[in-house]
Parts: structure tokens; C-alpha cells; sequence
């Protein structure tokens, strides 16, 4: 009887930790559920739930006019109403959820598990967002998403330092930003999907170089240790390296390295091998929710491979990668969204040696990034977030 019951002391304390971040917390701002005014929970007539500070924010001053910030239904903020069975679980879990000042820190279930420790962005801050990079120089996040200005840059806590990249029809503006990278001398690299261009800017948001006609599709973009920019076209079945002079805004070479991909999305480098990881959504019978992930080695060999059924194998649940990334072992990780989740792959030689690192709290996870601390960092585009996740030893 003691053994079962000390064994479930860390399975409790999971399980009130997911609860605090997936029932207790507003999903627009990230403030946590209160009995106090501003962080009461609210109900909108379409059943979401958001804090009452975010509903006077999100409704017009004067008609009181809202759209739902997750299915954009139409409601009015005086129409909302005190989301009980949420004020009554905080009553219930309130003294289970502030851990009393003399009590040793409880050790995890998994030692080493990714979990949660913040979140930031939300809706109106960030629209739909499709792309996530990291500064390697000064370690801010930018995000590329479908507000006025396309661009966003947070700092490591998470505020927004500025933005650029105006939504608009001009050769310098965004039309429908996919990815984004930060090159190793901070210019920022977005491919743009509304007129098939790739366009450069520096740090601070103004042009460098368009490169329209190139590319029919072009999607996935990332730095390569050599300061070098790959760039699959998901059209043309392609993967290409670009080299350029950044400051001075010149195409040097391209070099086409794949040609005959099925329609090429994500891309990835891993800095500790050179290999090249690429997703792929192939089209046909039965294919239309199917991905595979291609590994290549510096010099552009194959060294391996994987798609959804290969790991369906391994795991008991669909999976469709909608991003893919390394971390700083060489092991490949891709973000799922059927789950959703995300998993590791392991090195490319072994594939697959399946991993999940993340079962719970992620909504839609469009693109992944790791730190130089090893955090991984997860952009969730159904909760319009960045979620920075950190390994937890206990």
C-alpha cells in the first residue's frame, strides 16, 4: 500500500502541473485563472474560454463586438459569463497547486523530461504564425506570422523588442511569409509564398536583396554553419544552397542539391555532422497527410530515411511531421500534429529509434528551434504562441 502510494505522488504532481498549464491559464495572454477581476475565466457563446481582461481587450470600445481568438466566431464581451467549473477546479486544486514553503522539491517522474517552463505571443501579438528562427549572436527569437508587419522579434524573456516587414504588395514587402532563419551575421531570411521570392533583411528590418524568379514555391529556409542559406522549393522538388554577401545584398552562387524531392517543406542542418534533414508531403493515393524525412549526409549522400507509416510502427497513433530540426547530439526531432507531439528520431544510421520528448500541452506545432542551452523552443500556431521548453532534472 505505501510503495502504490508513494508511487503516485509523482504521477499526481504531472498531472497537476499539466493541469496549471492546460486548464488553468488563459490561452490568449498566458495569465493564469484567478478569482480576482481581470484574470476571472470567461465564457464566449462558442464555448472557448478566455480571462475577463482579455475579453475588454479583444472587444470594441464602443459596440463591445469580439471575434473568438481560436474559431473567430462573432460574440459580444456583455454576452460572456464566469466559467465555473474552471473557478471551482482552482478551488479545488488551489492548495494542491502553491506548495507549502517547507516542502522539499519534489523529484519528476522522468528524470530529464522536456517540460513547459513559459510561453509567450498569444493571439493579437501573433496571428497565425508559420515560421520560428533564433539569433545565434544575441539569442532573440524571431517569428514570422500574418499580422500588419510580418516579422516579429522577441528578447529571451519573451517581449516583443520590435517588428518589420510590412504586409503589402511592394517588392520589399511580405505577402505570405512561410519560414524565416538568422543568418551567423543577424540578417534575417524569409521565403515568401504570395510572390515566390526569397528576401533578406538585416537585424533591424530594412531590405538587403529580393530574389524573385528563382523559385516556384519556395518554403523551408535555414543558415548553414557557413553562413550559406538552403531553401527547398516545394514546387519544383528541389533543395537549394544559396551563398551571399549579406551586408552588401548580393547573390554570389546557387547550387541546386536535390532535384527530384516530393514537394520539400521543412529543412534543417544539423552543426555538429553538416547532415541535411528534409520533409517531405508527398502527393497521391492515400498520401495526403503522409510525410517522410530524408537525411543527408555534408556531401549530400542519403544516409536515411523514414516516413509515416515506417513510424507508425513505433508509435500507437498517426503521425504527420510538420517540422523537423536537430539538436546538438545529432539526433533528429520533428514536431508532429495528429498527435499532437513532439519526438525524436534518433541519429540518422539508426532511423527510427523513437522517442517521444513532448505528449502534452502543444495545440498545432508548426516549427521547432533548439538554444545553445539546449532548451527547445515550439511554435504553436493553433495557440498563436512560442512555448520554450527546458530539461527538467528535478
Amino acid at each position: 500500500m505505501g510503495a502504490e502510494a508513494a508511487g503516485s505522488g509523482p504521477a499526481l504532481r504531472e498531472l497537476l502541473r499539466e493541469a496549471e498549464t492546460s486548464l488553468l491559464e488563459c490561452k490568449v495572454c498566458f495569465e493564469r485563472f484567478g478569482h480576482r477581476q481581470q484574470r476571472r475565466p470567461r465564457n464566449l457563446s462558442c464555448g472557448h474560454v478566455v480571462c475577463l481582461a482579455c475579453v475588454a481587450a479583444l472587444a470594441h470600445p464602443r459596440t463591445l463586438a469580439l471575434e473568438c481568438p481560436f474559431c473567430r466566431r462573432a460574440c459580444r464581451g456583455c454576452d460572456t459569463s464566469d466559467c465555473l467549473p474552471v473557478l471551482h477546479f482552482l478551488e479545488l486544486l488551489g492548495s494542491a497547486l502553491r506548495p507549502g514553503p517547507a516542502a522539499p522539491r519534489a523529484a519528476p517522474s522522468a528524470p530529464g523530461v522536456l517540460t513547459c517552463q513559459h510561453a509567450f505571443g498569444g493571439w493579437g501579438t501573433l496571428v497565425n504564425p508559420t515560421g520560428l528562427a533564433l539569433c545565434p549572436k544575441t539569442g532573440r527569437v524571431v517569428v514570422v506570422h500574418d499580422g500588419k508587419r510580418r516579422v516579429k522579434v522577441f528578447d529571451s524573456g519573451g517581449g516583443c523588442a520590435h517588428q518589420f516587414g510590412e504586409k503589402g504588395d511592394a517588392a520589399q514587402d511580405l505577402r505570405y511569409p512561410v519560414d524565416v532563419t538568422v543568418t551567423n551575421d543577424c540578417h534575417v531570411v524569409v521565403t515568401d509564398a504570395g510572390d515566390r521570392s526569397l528576401k533578406v533583411f538585416d537585424f533591424f528590418g530594412q531590405i538587403k536583396l529580393v530574389l524573385g524568379g528563382h523559385f516556384c514555391l519556395p518554403w523551408g529556409v535555414e543558415t548553414t554553419p557557413q553562413n550559406g542559406v538552403l531553401v527547398t522549393d516545394a514546387e519544383a522538388g528541389s533543395l537549394h544552397l544559396l551563398e551571399v554577401d549579406f551586408p552588401e545584398g548580393i547573390l554570389r552562387r546557387t547550387e541546386r542539391l536535390q532535384a527530384h524531392l516530393r514537394r520539400p517543406r521543412g529543412v534543417a542542418v544539423s552543426w555538429l555532422t553538416g547532415a541535411i534533414a528534409v520533409l517531405e508531403h508527398p502527393l497521391g493515393p492515400g498520401a495526403c497527410s503522409s510525410t517522410t524525412v530524408k537525411v543527408f549526409s555534408a556531401s549530400m549522400q542519403l544516409i536515411g530515411q523514414v516516413d509515416s507509416f515506417g513510424l507508425s510502427l513505433f508509435f500507437p497513433s498517426k503521425i504527420t511531421a510538420s517540422a523537423v530540426a536537430f539538436d546538438h547530439q545529432g539526433n533528429v526531432v520533428v514536431a508532429d500534429t495528429s498527435s499532437p507531439a513532439v519526438l525524436c528520431l534518433g541519429k540518422p544510421e539508426e532511423f527510427p529509434v523513437l522517442k517521444p520528448i513532448i505528449t502534452h500541452g502543444l495545440s498545432h506545432p508548426v516549427a521547432l528551434t533548439f538554444t545553445k542551452e539546449s532548451s527547445l523552443l515550439v511554435l504553436d500556431s493553433a495557440a498563436h504562441s512560442v512555448k520554450v521548453y527546458k530539461v527538467d532534472w528535478g
